[in-house]
């Protein structure tokens, strides 16, 4: 053999052998390559709010419930069920021992009842920014990453997205110290607008605060209502998280009222990724049957994407 030939060969063969080795990392013909889910599903602890305040479960119970009887391994909980132990360390310790041990994922904490962010008042304004500290502490000690707050108070909208900008800020200023995220809802009032949320999101101007579009509660007041899809498409630019809201089911398993498709399609557009949260709301169907229901829903609507 020519040195040149042989030359020729040894280059031949380093081509092969590496393309040999290329191969063994591409998906064989026909089989595509695993991608990342488009969304994770987690469930909303307010799923479950009959059964928690009947006292036929508690906040304890609940992380186990959604890992053992519905496979979901991702959970959100909701202020009132911590039954006022948020500042208990015994009491976030054990339940931190217990998702920890469970491989399952405390993602955030929805606050209610801690006074109005949006409150025209600055006294009431900042004692409510306070009231929310500790469930930063608690977000935090639980491993969470954010916890969803509320833009609410009493006046015109300009008024209340004034106010809102402050207080949402001064939280956030306080999230970030601790690297928690403080998202809103649309939860009535001026917040089921989606234009005004998402106007108050961008005057706060952080990357730590941010939205929970919620599919279901674009209700302003008792004559006014937000098109769901619309206030979606407006919330996304800033969302952390989608509330996945059902009530009833028709025969072949889509939501009576909520085009899932059309939903994801908005959401899929705002090229989003990240977890959505099941949240049953109706009074036809059991919790349990409800959040499987919402489950197997979400899981097809995922496949087609």
């Amino acid at each position: 053999m020519k040195i040149t030939d042989r030359r020729n060969f040894i280059k031949d063969l380093g081509i092969l052998s590496a393309a040999a080795g290329l191969s063994s990392l591409l998906p064989l013909e026909g089989f595509a390559a695993d991608k990342k889910d488009f969304f994770q599903i987690s469930l909303a602890q307010w799923s479950f709010h009959k059964a928690l305040f009947a006292g036929k479960m508690t906040n304890m119970d609940f992380p186990l419930k959604a890992k053992n009887d519905f496979d979901i391994h991702i959970v959100e909980y909701v202020s009132p069920f911590f039954k006022k132990k948020e500042t208990d360390k015994t009491y976030l310790k054990e339940l931190k021992d217990r998702t920890d041990s469970e491989g399952i994922q405390n993602h955030l904490i929805m606050i209610d009842g801690e006074g109005n962010l949006g409150d025209l008042d600055d006294k009431a304004r900042l004692i409510a920014v306070e009231n929310h500290y500790k469930w930063v502490d608690a977000a935090k000690f639980l491993g969470c990453k954010t916890i969803r707050v509320n833009a609410a108070g009493k006046g015109t909208a300009e008024e209340i997205k004034a106010s809102a900008i402050d207080g949402l800020g001064k939280l956030t200023e306080y999230g970030k110290q601790n690297k928690i995220n403080i998202i809103v809802e649309n939860h009535g009032g001026y917040s089921s607008d989606g234009n005004w949320l998402s106007s108050v999101i961008k005057g706060v101007n952080s990357s730590y605060c941010g939205t929970l579009p919620d599919f279901g509660n674009f209700r302003i007041s008792a004559e006014q209502e937000y098109d769901k899809y619309q206030g979606v498409k407006d919330l996304m630019p800033y969302a952390k998280g989608v509330s996945a809201k059902t009530h009833n089911f028709k025969e072949d398993g889509e939501e009576t009222d909520i085009d899932y498709t059309r939903m994801f399609e908005i959401i899929k557009a705002a090229k989003w990724t990240g977890i959505v949260g099941i949240e049953y709301e109706g009074s036809t169907l059991s919790e349990e049957e409800g959040i499987r229901k919402t489950k197997e829903l979400l899981e097809r609507v995922r496949n087609k994407f």
